[in-house]
């Protein structure tokens, strides 16, 4: 993929983060215009879905529409899932960020995982042509987020990037502006919810919600990062007990959520290691020398840098914004 967005030397105006979490839509000369969660909710009635909001909107409907409405996630695992939720959701951005300064079809930068295949990124043009977009660049999220966090990316030296989104993680090299190798796990912040939910589930027979696990996902985070005396925290999660059928509040130690998050990063530095053991050597002397940078959502999890050091000995450097990195880095090249 290029990493120059243009169309006959003429530059992109929008560029667009799609992912698994939240939406971001950075303009031409404004920054970025549009930060929200990836989410839409359709009607159930009549012969075809109806949108009925998208969004931030959507956020407080989550686990509490009726059978009349159905709130859908567009990308799963950082791909598209749903082409007609995908459709809205980037058609609702570009209304809601640009308004009445909209182009009639905007030349768009959309970042995409690097290992997509051709049907997903086929499905992705299609959503966005539909959703009225003019010309569409595929830009490869890991070169972005490396761009965003300030990496020397067009040097003759390697750069190694880890980011960790919601949906996915991807691991890239990158050297004189391209990616000389790369690996990703459809792994991400979504995929721990889905796990500590499940530990509630079959250990502790109580059901939690999604945005009941988002935000015990945050709290836990937090604690593993607090320097001394986490064996002792606890944590509250509220949800509806499986055997009583009552709902109810539980409080649950952080040293037994501990190993959760542990084979959570464990996935993660395994393709570390192995984009480390397929790099080449002047490469490697290079990350060696620098380290690498961990980018998005997840890097605020401490438990995944301090694993990534202690297995390869390599410094690990997170950017001020972590979770803004590929959007910062798509917003950078719309300048250049």
């Amino acid at each position: 993929m290029a990493n120059m967005i243009s169309w006959n030397g003429r530059r992109a105006d929008i560029a667009i983060d799609l992912g698994t979490a939240n939406t971001r839509v950075a303009a031409r000369g404004s920054g970025m215009v549009f930060d929200e969660p990836s989410l839409c909710c359709f009607s159930n009635g009549g012969t075809r879905p109806r949108l009925v909001a998208a969004g931030e909107a959507v956020r407080a409907m989550v686990d509490r529409t009726p059978d009349s409405l159905k709130v859908t996630r567009p990308l799963r695992r950082g791909v598209l899932q749903d082409i007609d939720a995908t459709r809205e959701l980037l058609a609702y951005a570009m209304s809601s960020s640009l308004g009445r300064r909209r182009l009639r079809a905007p030349r768009v930068a959309i970042g995409i995982p690097a290992d997509a295949t051709q049907a997903e990124r086929s499905a992705l043009l299609t959503a966005a042509s539909d959703a009225g977009l003019g010309p569409v660049s595929l830009m490869s999220e890991p070169f972005a987020a490396a761009l965003g966090a300030g990496l020397a990316v067009h040097r003759p030296e390697g750069s190694m990037i880890v980011e960790c989104g919601a949906g996915t993680t991807e691991v890239a090299v990158i050297s004189l502006g391209g990616i000389c190798l790369t690996r990703s796990v459809r792994i991400g912040g979504a995929a721990l919810d889905t796990a500590l939910a499940d530990h509630f589930h079959f250990r502790r027979k109580f059901l939690i919600g999604e945005i009941t696990t988002e935000r015990l996902k945050c709290d836990l985070v937090r604690l593993l990062g607090a320097p001394d005396g986490e064996e002792s925290q606890m944590i509250e999660a509220k949800g509806r007990s499986l055997t009583s059928g009552i709902p109810g509040v539980q409080q649950v130690p952080v040293s037994e959520l501990r190993p959760v998050v542990a084979k959570h990063v464990a996935h993660i530095v395994e393709v570390v290691r192995d984009v480390l053991n397929q790099t080449p050597p002047e490469l490697s002397h290079d990350i060696h020398e620098k380290g690498l940078t961990l980018t998005g959502g997840s890097a605020a999890i401490p438990r995944i840098g301090q694993a990534i050091t202690a297995e390869t000995g390599l410094r690990v450097h997170i950017p001020d914004h972590p979770h803004q990195c590929v959007m910062l880095g798509l917003e950078a090249m719309l300048a250049s």
